[in-house]
């Protein structure tokens, strides 16, 4: 199993992004997703994250800016990223609780990072 990030990138303060995180591999469901982000310096952070249900749950630093979603026929967690600030820089890196067969428990897997910066 892998997890694909793209759509990081360069942008001003104010504006908007959007990060995808495909899963490929032998799956059989994926369970919960999430988007984490590790600034330099710092820990890494859930900034959001979704279940197959589509409930979904967010840091109170993005709340209201950030939405996460996710299309299960095509194995893939999004993260909309609007009115973006100079601290969400950071790298951001999706993770998935996974199961490979309808009898394995859930392994959870991370996509390589991909580096969101804000300029003023």
């Amino acid at each position: 199993v892998q997890l694909q990030a793209s759509g990081g990138g360069l942008v001003q303060a104010g504006g908007s992004l959007r990060l995808s995180c495909a899963a490929s591999g032998s799956i059989f469901i994926i369970d919960d997703m999430a988007w984490c982000r590790q600034a330099p310096g710092k820990q890494r952070e859930v900034v959001a994250d979704i279940t197959r249900r589509g409930s979904t749950n967010y840091a109170d630093s993005v709340k209201g800016r950030f939405t996460i979603s996710r299309d299960d026929a095509k194995n893939t967690v999004y993260l909309q990223m609007n009115s973006l600030k100079l601290e969400d820089t950071a790298v951001y890196y999706c993770n998935a609780a996974i199961r490979t067969t309808r009898w394995s428990s859930r392994a959870y897997y991370w996509g390589q990072g991909t580096q969101v910066t804000v300029s003023s």
